[in-house]
């Protein structure tokens, strides 16, 4: 292999550490929560937004970051947002007020929203080579499924042992590496010929993916409410304007041409189910292993990691097998496999060992970490070069809207069911969450308690059985689709490309 073959993976390696560190990010703020919240005090509403505004402005600013990297430079915008996303921790961890730390997780999220479709359009530029290029972004997903299996390791190890504000200045020296590297290696990329910008479309784009995201996480966590659906029907409302007004332009912030191309429009919508599923799971094992199985936050966090590094193993493998099946096989193949994994888990009762969870969240993990590898290669694949920062900006956010409609669907039935299985006289805490129960249950009597525990554990395993259920459904139809969809369109194997020596 020549120098410059060498030069270009170890800028793949640079690529991946803002990836890494973003996705360690998603799940280390979960065990961070207790620690801030009793030094600054936020109130509900606070702390949600605390959570939340990251995402909401990561999901608000992608496709405009994704347009704007494909009009300035794609190395550029990633460095301005290396500078940001640095910031902003800083900012973060010494952050005095609820309020401060709100504000700088918002600038995270800016900082966030150029970092992610910036690497990805850099590969698209980088490796042009079909099979090279695949294995570029199966390495890139395997990045991002090794940082969600760093988190809650890194967060509880860092907890342990320093302030709350640990897990934020973790992102500093990474930053920093990507600013003195960047340079160096990765190449710049752009559009020559971007058109005029449009800044009606730019608010368009965020009017439809702010108040969306807005409205599905406030009915995962409320319920249905006129505040909720008046966000989904103003970023509703929005998007068809923004639709219009793409199809009227010359140079439109999107190319809707690109969802005529089956490839591209199928791994899209794939990947969107994928994401819904993996996310209603994540959202609900945590909470079993600690509250129903009575594991430790650290323990917990450790039982998962084979999960994680099974989706690091999935997804490294796609590329492999890519050069011997037809990628329709293996991207329904893997979804399918993930579903198997849905229905073991199935079996989980309240008295369950670690096996069947460990074994069914495995075959999640890697199912769905193949199939997105090899769907989003296809989605790169099929935009022209010169588009890829806006291309790579729709896979992005469609894996937002998948996650937060995951959430918001699969939690909000999971809830309805165990609130069903709770006793009419129960407390409303009780009632409300699988914690609630477990605070109550400590302010009663022996018998009383372990009587409401046995009444809330049980119920929130029938609404974990149904949303398996319900998972493993979507996940065989969307294999299905994508069989059928992309059979056609595929292309033969690819050649074999050789990892870089």
């Amino acid at each position: 292999m020549g120098q410059g073959d060498r030069r270009q993976w170890v800028a793949l390696g640079v690529l991946v550490l803002p990836v890494l560190l973003i996705s360690v990010d998603m799940t280390v703020l979960g065990f961070a929560l207790p620690y801030l919240s009793e030094d600054l005090g936020p109130t509900s509403a606070q702390q949600l937004w605390i959570v939340d505004i990251y995402s909401f402005m990561l999901a608000g600013l992608l496709v405009l970051m994704g347009t704007l990297g494909d009009r300035i430079g794609r190395r550029k915008l990633l460095l301005v947002g290396a500078v940001a996303f640095g910031l902003a921790s800083v900012l973060a961890a010494f952050a005095g007020s609820a309020l401060m730390l709100i504000a700088a997780r918002a600038l995270l999220g800016v900082g966030g929203a150029t970092l992610m479709p910036s690497t990805l359009s850099l590969i698209r530029a980088m490796f042009v080579e079909p099979p090279q290029r695949r294995i570029a972004i199966a390495i890139w997903s395997a990045g991002f499924s090794g940082g969600m299996a760093l988190g809650p390791v890194v967060g509880g190890w860092l907890l342990e042992h320093f302030w709350w504000g640990s897990v934020f200045l973790i992102n500093v020296p990474v930053m920093v590496l990507l600013l003195v590297l960047g340079p160096l290696l990765l190449p710049e990329a752009r559009d020559p010929k971007p058109g005029r910008f449009d800044p009606l479309s730019a608010l368009l784009s965020m009017a439809t993916a702010l108040p969306v995201v807005y409205g599905i996480k406030t009915v995962a966590e409320d319920g249905l409410s006129a505040t909720a659906l008046a966000g989904i029907f103003v970023g509703v409302g929005s998007g068809v304007l923004f639709l219009r007004r793409q199809r009227r332009l010359a140079d439109p912030m999107i190319d809707l041409t690109l969802f005529a191309n089956r490839r591209f429009s199928v791994s899209l919508v794939t990947n969107v189910l994928g994401v819904f599923a993996m996310v209603g799971l994540l959202f609900l094992v945590p909470q079993y292993l600690q509250l129903v199985l009575g594991l430790r936050p650290m323990t917990a966090a450790l039982w998962m990691l084979p999960a994680s590094v099974a989706g690091v193993i999935g997804a490294l493998t796609a590329a492999r097998l890519a050069r011997w099946l037809p990628l329709p096989s293996l991207i329904g193949g893997g979804l399918l496999l993930s579903a198997a994994g849905y229905l073991l888990l199935a079996t989980l009762g309240t008295d369950s060992g670690l096996a069947a969870l460990v074994a069914g969240f495995v075959l999640v993990g890697v199912g769905i970490s193949l199939s997105e590898a090899l769907a989003n290669d296809l989605i790169i694949s099929a935009a022209p070069a010169e588009r890829a920062g806006a291309a790579s900006a729709l896979s992005e956010t469609g894996y937002e809207l998948g996650g937060a409609l995951g959430i918001a669907v699969l939690g909000t039935v999971a809830t309805a069911i165990y609130r069903d299985g709770i006793p009419q006289g129960a407390p409303e805490a009780a009632r409300e969450t699988l914690g609630g129960a477990a605070a109550v249950a400590e302010q009663l009597p022996p018998a009383e308690a372990a009587g409401l525990l046995h009444s809330a554990q049980e119920a929130f395993v029938q609404g974990l059985h149904v949303t398996a259920y319900f998972g493993a459904a979507l996940l065989v139809y969307a294999g299905i689709q994508a069989m059928v969809l992309l059979r056609n369109r595929d292309r033969k194997p690819a050649a074999s490309a050789a990892l870089p020596s």
